[in-house]
């Protein structure tokens, strides 16, 4: 691929394809010891209410947190506050 004068270069077709990139898509570039990533950050298009619904259906019981509760469950990945004072 060439760099335009602009700083522009074409996404070849079929990374568009796989990524789901199209007109209106936002992405970035993220730089690395290897060079350069493509990020998508959105694909443009939108989910529809019905699509959210069958996705977030589909991660249904797909995370457990053993039964903690979200104060806990953030704790635990955060560690505890040092900030605040005994519960």
């Amino acid at each position: 691929m060439r760099v335009t004068e602009k700083g522009q270069v074409t996404i070849p077709k079929e990374i568009r394809d796989r990524l789901n990139i199209g007109p209106g898509s936002e992405v970035d570039f993220i730089a690395d010891d290897k060079g350069a990533r493509l990020v998508v950050v959105s694909s443009g298009s939108e989910m529809s209410g019905d699509d959210f619904k069958a996705w977030l259906k589909s991660r249904s019981g797909s995370f457990d947190t053993g039964g903690m509760t979200a104060d806990e469950f953030m704790e635990f990945l955060r560690g505890p506050r040092d900030d605040l004072g005994p519960r």
